[in-house]
């Protein structure tokens, strides 16, 4: 029921502003990627992923998941990763979020080598400053899979955490 009533009371938005990011497969860092400890800011580590002179944030869960968001190679995008050993995100999915009384749409990249530990899960690029601002305000966000079951990811802490990621990508020239 809470799924129809979202689809209907609020406009899906696009979160991915050019599908040419796409072609490119290294989005993520890789099980090869090298960090350094940055600071902790309201649950969430952050780190300087030294490869890309960049930083991203990362929260693990009790359940085993991880969420990590930071800039993609070049800069020009973010991504939002979840990632399990439990579950596998299809390549190209079709996903809906629902944060606050906003929707986006994309297409999840499914994710399954380069990672660490034998974590499998998928990532959604996006240039959208909406949906950073509802990712950083908003408590929870609810992700429908098309072919899955829906499940909710706890966003408490992200406005701290972010904010530190800016001035940590300032201090390290990202």
């Amino acid at each position: 029921m809470r799924k129809t009533a979202l689809f209907t009371a609020a406009t899906v938005v696009g979160l991915v502003a050019s599908q040419a990011a796409f072609a490119s497969d290294d989005v993520l860092p890789s099980s090869d990627s090298t960090f350094r400890a940055w600071g902790e800011e309201s649950g969430w580590n952050i780190l300087v992923d030294e490869g890309r002179n960049s930083c991203l944030i990362e929260r693990m869960y009790e359940n085993g998941g991880v969420i990590q968001m930071g800039l993609t190679k070049d800069h020009e995008f973010g991504y939002f990763g979840v990632f399990t050993k439990n579950a596998e995100v299809k390549n190209k999915e079709d996903i809906v979020l629902s944060l606050g009384d906003n929707l986006y749409s994309a297409k999840a990249r499914g994710k399954t080598k380069n990672l660490a530990d034998g974590y499998v899960g998928g990532y959604l690029l996006t240039n959208n400053p909406n949906f950073v601002e509802d990712v950083m305000r908003q408590r929870e966000m609810l992700v429908f899979p098309k072919e899955t079951y829906a499940w909710l990811v706890s966003l408490d802490g992200t406005m701290k955490a972010i904010e530190a990621a800016r001035k940590c990508n300032m201090e390290v020239g990202g």
